[in-house]
């Protein structure tokens, strides 16, 4: 991208306004100088900013963000809402704060009006179903991070399970809160999930290795699938609830409604190899029948013990889907280890074996540097265009990996896509313009930058349709969109026809009006809108 001195920016853009009215060929060019002008002016308002945590805050949380690319639905809850829900539902706390249990209620434990009558109890609570505390300090030489993170889910569950709907338009406000266009939610209808762990037609204990995956899948595959049109209907009635709470499609539809979503399957990793076949299988046969599931991931602690032995089995098990879904996107969480956290031999492949297995995006990717062929993994990456989700919290949290420490400049170094997520803003109490700023704080990322990563976010997500940009270079228009003439015809044909340009153009408007606002509203640089 063009850097230009603030010391001639306004001087050389009125120049370059006049030479544009002049000459019908610079007219059609203007856009794009202009925005290159533009970005520079407000690239020093940044640096300026950044001097101050409250300015740098305000900047990036008014800047737009493409999408949140790895962002468990349950994990990026926050407490308080959980709560609410579990008043609703008449649950219980239970008598150590550490969760809920069903009526009837000793008295004062009632979820409903904990806030009112032992508010204490309440911020301890949040403590539990969260971060927060163990952030804070509390507790903290009792439980690392990573247990206390992990600790959360099984006990918010209860006020979780059957409150789906409210939670999208919990995430859907937050994002258009702070300027995400696109969330890329990792949430299974609950029959997936229920199919994956229950006995089913074989016990979860049934042995399996990757000989036995074809026998297994000619076995289950047909009965599987028959349960797609159910796990359909469940996500279609989350989606109609979620719309009729925000009154989208109405005069009154909330800014929500604008956030687009897709889901990513998910499949557990630390359940017998029968059950995560089984799981697996269900959710590549949803994600190649219903276009709102954009790709599989799988999930759960990369360092337990049923995880770290049966890595290899589950990269079989991708490769033999993969090759019956040529069409599903795959993400994986790997490499979410630290040095020390597992043996030295847990550490060596990771990520390689991911990436080879087929994974076009790797979720987190922390012991990159740990492995054995870590640059040649990294060459592969950014040859194949194999983004890496960063998410610098959570690393800091579970794994206590942060600052130079983190791989995050090491990738970008080598030319791996990388772009910023929150992982599970919920449960770590962030959001995404946290992560914005923890990047601009943490690792010296300008303006420029993080533009780049908003662009990116969009580029490589598992979106329907071709992109707006050439071979991965925001800036090199696509053919139809030439010199950035969103309005012309063939533009037009391409945004209506590709999901990911429509996105990716909308991004490239809010960027100008952005620039222009921020701009103006500092006297430096302004140019027109794209």
């Amino acid at each position: 991208m063009i850097r230009l001195m603030r010391g001639c920016a306004v001087a050389g853009t009125i120049a370059l306004l006049a030479a544009a009215s002049a000459q019908s060929r610079a007219r059609a060019e203007a856009p794009a100088i202009v925005s290159a002008q533009r970005e520079a002016a407000v690239a020093a308002i940044m640096a300026r900013a950044a001097r101050d945590p409250g300015e740098l805050r305000l900047f990036l949380h008014a800047m737009p963000k493409g999408g949140d690319l790895h962002d468990h639905l349950s994990g990026a809850l926050f407490a308080e809402d959980m709560i609410d829900w579990a008043g609703r539902k008449g649950l219980c706390v239970k008598a150590d704060t550490t969760g809920f249990t069903q009526p009837p209620c000793a008295p004062g434990t009632q979820a409903a009006s904990l806030g009112q009558t032992a508010p204490e109890r309440y911020g301890r609570l949040v403590d539990s179903l969260s971060t927060r505390g163990w952030q804070a300090g509390v507790d903290a030489g009792a439980v690392d991070g990573h247990d206390q993170f992990f600790a959360t889910f099984a006990r918010f569950d209860p006020a979780v399970e059957g409150s789906e709907a409210a939670a999208m338009v919990a995430l859907r406000r937050q994002a258009a809160r702070e300027g995400v266009l696109y969330l890329e939610l990792i949430h299974n209808p609950p029959a997936l999930l229920q199919a994956g762990l229950q006995a089913g037609l074989s016990a979860p204990a049934e042995p399996l290795d990757a000989k036995g995956l074809d026998a297994f899948f000619a076995r289950e595959a047909p009965h599987l699938a028959a349960m797609v049109p159910a796990m359909r209907q469940q996500i279609d009635a989350e989606e109609a609830q979620a719309r009729t709470t925000q009154a989208c499609g109405t005069a009154q539809a909330e800014p929500g409604c604008a956030v687009a979503v897709h889901y990513q399957a998910f499949v557990l990793r630390s359940v017998a190899p029968a059950a995560v076949f089984r799981s697996m299988i269900l959710a590549f046969a949803l994600a190649d029948k219903d276009p709102r599931f954009v790709g599989v991931n799988i999930v759960a602690p990369e360092d337990w013990p049923v995880a770290r032995a049966d890595y290899d089995l589950h990269m079989a098990m991708f490769r033999f889907l993969e090759k019956r879904h040529p069409g599903v996107a795959v993400s994986m969480h790997a490499g979410e280890l630290a040095f020390g956290s597992v043996p030295p031999a847990d550490l060596a492949d990771h990520i390689g074996k991911a990436v080879a297995s087929g994974a076009r995006r790797i979720g987190h990717g922390v012991d990159i540097a740990f492995e054995d062929q870590g640059r040649a993994t990294m060459a592969r990456m950014a040859r194949e265009g194999v983004a890496v989700e960063i998410n610098l919290s959570s690393n800091a949290v579970i794994l206590g990996v942060k600052g130079a420490e983190h791989p995050f400049e090491l990738y970008r170094h080598h030319g791996v896509p990388v772009v910023l997520a929150t992982d599970d803003a919920g449960v770590l109490r962030i959001d995404l313009t946290h992560e914005y700023q923890r990047a601009a704080s943490e690792h010296g990322l300008g303006y420029a930058d993080l533009k780049a990563l908003s662009r990116a976010s969009l580029e490589y997500a598992f979106l329907p349709g071709v992109s707006l940009w050439n071979a991965h270079h925001p800036g090199s228009w696509a053919p139809a969109c030439v010199d950035g003439k969103l309005d012309a015809p063939a533009c037009r044909t391409l945004l209506a026809q590709s999901e990911k340009a429509r996105l990716q153009a909308d991004l490239e408007r809010r960027f100008a009006s952005f620039e222009t606002e921020v701009s103006s509203e500092t006297g430096e640089v302004t140019g027109a809108k794209l």
